[in-house]
């Protein structure tokens, strides 16, 4: 199956539906369906923390048959990567201090990247506090910019910059209670010059507020796992 286009930028903003592998079944294939239909999401994101690679792998195929959508992996380690792929956001861990998601997962993820021939998106991940501990915070062992800090992350956001880094990702992190915060998003959006992606506790009635302050792709996935509206 040829890949499909991937285009973000700065020039247009759009919605991603996160689906979790591990949750993932005809019944949650059918709110995602409904959810595609009334939302009209620009991409799939493909992750989660724990699923294996079969799961991912199987989850990929049936999203590629049944919608007309770029597939993009959002993995939470390096033997997640299928080759089928459209693309593969190629996350630095950069507000976090360990090396293993500064460099060592992107160190071996590489090769297979390389010789699957997959389109990288390369990525710099921010976790942001978001009011509870979240799996990514807990399996990172990283301490998040905190909510009322801007300036941490437009600090971060332009050394992604300057590291030739092509996106910036915050990530309040999967069913968070406090997603991140309008001003933040508006900050970095406005100073690092890098097109926005924003995810973690976000409704659906909120996507506007998140294009208005400058996101330029906003991630949904626990709403649509619970219902497709």
């Amino acid at each position: 199956m040829a890949r499909r286009h991937i285009r973000i930028s700065r020039d247009r903003h759009g919605l991603a539906v996160l689906v979790d592998p591990d949750k993932f079944d005809p019944e949650a294939a059918g709110r995602l369906a409904l959810a595609v239909d009334r939302y009209r999401p620009s991409w799939l994101f493909v992750g989660g923390s724990f699923t294996t690679k079969e799961a991912v792998a199987d989850t990929i195929t049936a999203l590629q048959t049944r919608f007309d959508l770029p597939v993009i992996l959002f993995p939470g380690d390096y033997a997640q990567l299928v080759p089928h792929a459209d693309a593969v956001l190629f996350l630095t861990l950069l507000s976090g201090r360990n090396p293993e998601y500064l460099a060592g997962q992107q160190v071996k993820a590489a090769p297979l990247i390389a010789r699957w021939n997959i389109p990288v998106l390369p990525t710099a991940y921010l976790l942001v506090e978001s009011g509870n501990l979240t799996t990514v915070r807990y399996v990172t062992q990283t301490l998040p910019i905190p909510r009322d800090k801007p300036e941490l992350a437009v600090a971060t956001a332009l050394a992604a910059r300057y590291m030739g880094m092509q996106y910036v990702y915050l990530e309040a992190g999967s069913g968070a209670s406090l997603p991140v915060p309008l001003e933040m998003v508006e900050a970095v959006s406005r100073s690092s010059g890098l097109p926005v992606i924003v995810g973690g506790g976000i409704k659906p009635e909120r996507i506007e507020d998140y294009y208005r302050a400058g996101a330029h792709v906003v991630v949904i996935g626990t709403h649509f796992e619970t219902s497709g509206i």
